[in-house]
């Protein structure tokens, strides 16, 4: 069986950040298409979903990466700009998360996210509730 470009697969949270996400300060932005032929910017749409697409950026905190880069960049797909329900620096959750699989301008695989909302994490009692 082949798989389509731009495939997507929903994925838990916890499997994408087994160790968490802590949310960047001020990293929320509109995605920006880019025009080749006008050579203009304009707000990106999602090409499933037709909604706005906004970014921001998390920092994951597997201690197995040692030195190398944790910031991860996360698209929202929402009508209007998510806020971010902590402070800075704070841990923070994705929901209707997804992975789309692509091969990099390097040759290496690589992985774009796509959410549906940007939450606070869940308590440990409401985590136990759920797995029951």
């Amino acid at each position: 069986m082949a798989l389509r470009g731009g495939t997507r697969f929903s994925v838990p949270f916890e499997a994408v950040f087994p160790h968490g996400a802590v949310f960047v300060p001020d990293s929320i932005a509109e995605a920006q298409d880019f025009n080749e032929v006008t050579r203009q910017r304009t707000p990106a749409k999602d090409k499933v979903t037709g909604q706005r697409v906004w970014q921001c950026r998390v920092m994951d905190m597997d201690p197995e990466l040692g030195s190398r880069s944790r910031e991860v960049a996360i698209k929202i797909l929402a009508d209007h700009q998510p806020v971010p329900p902590v402070g800075p620096f704070e841990r923070v959750e994705f929901e209707g998360l997804n992975v789309t699989p692509y091969v990099g301008s390097n040759g290496r695989l690589a992985f774009s996210y796509r959410a549906t909302g940007l939450v606070a994490p869940k308590t440990l009692a409401e985590s136990r509730g759920k797995a029951a």
